[in-house]
């Protein structure tokens, strides 16, 4: 990234910060479908659940009392169907039909905010962000290459914290594009269970990296007199504790 001496480094750390937190807000905006995306997918497990619930056990004693005393012709339809309203099992379905349908729905959202997020990505310098490389290591070495003027050396900081983030917010996309497109009502439990988890977890998001950048957001805002970036900065530092708990 060439970028001149003087007042026009200026302008360009002024530039890549208002670019950066631009940025910054579309993440967000992929945060809050991600938590939509997990309430569906819970539901449509718990969905699946209810079709899937075991009979009632007659072998115990006091079920068959309970049973024989409150019998009537509704009460033996229902046990000898399996403890299943027909129409609530029908309702369910249906119901896990259109969660699966606003799933899909979300991820097309969801994929136009990847798709503006790399257009953040792109105005700050023509970076070269792929899957099979590390932004990183690749920005990192070119930094060291030549001697960089300070200001320089964080514009370049930034530019490298994006395309780190836009990277990892692909990856947790593709997987959540793979989830959807696996469910059906034939989806086992345990793997149901499995994709809440990795839904929830967010396994390729570092929350560290991403604490980082939205405490970075946050100082910006306060010399601002703005608190957006401090809402988010404490958002993952929850996420980050949360997820030290759960592993």
């Amino acid at each position: 990234m060439e970028i001149e001496d003087g007042g026009t480094l200026l302008k360009s750390k002024e530039k890549i910060f208002h670019t950066f937190s631009d940025f910054m807000l579309r993440i967000a905006k992929f945060d809050e479908l991600v938590e939509v995306g997990s309430r569906l997918l819970v539901g449509f497990q718990q969905g699946l659940e209810y079709l899937r619930r075991q009979p009632i056990e007659k072998n115990s004693e006091l079920v068959e009392r309970i049973i024989r005393d409150n019998e009537s012709t509704r009460l033996s339809s229902y046990i000898e169907a399996g403890c299943r309203n027909a129409h609530d099992s029908i309702h369910t379905m249906s119901k896990s039909k259109v969660v699966v349908d606003e799933l899909a729905c979300l991820l097309k959202e969801a994929e136009a905010v990847v798709q503006s997020i790399n257009c953040s990505l792109a105005q700050v310098g023509e970076l070269n962000v792929n899957n099979n490389a590390n932004p990183l290591e690749t920005c990192h070495d070119e930094a060291e290459a030549s001697s960089i003027d300070p200001l320089e050396h964080e514009i370049t900081d930034i530019a490298v914290m994006m395309a780190v983030v836009y990277s990892m917010v692909k990856s947790d996309y593709t997987m959540q594009e793979k989830i959807v497109s696996s469910l059906n009502l034939t989806s086992p439990s345990g793997e149901l269970e499995s994709y809440s988890s990795m839904w929830s977890l967010r396994p390729y998001i570092d929350d560290e990296i991403m604490h980082k950048a939205w405490k970075l957001i946050a100082i910006c805002d306060t010399k601002k007199g703005q608190k957006k970036g401090e809402k988010y900065w404490k958002i993952y530092e929850f996420r980050k504790v949360k997820k030290m708990m759960i592993l």
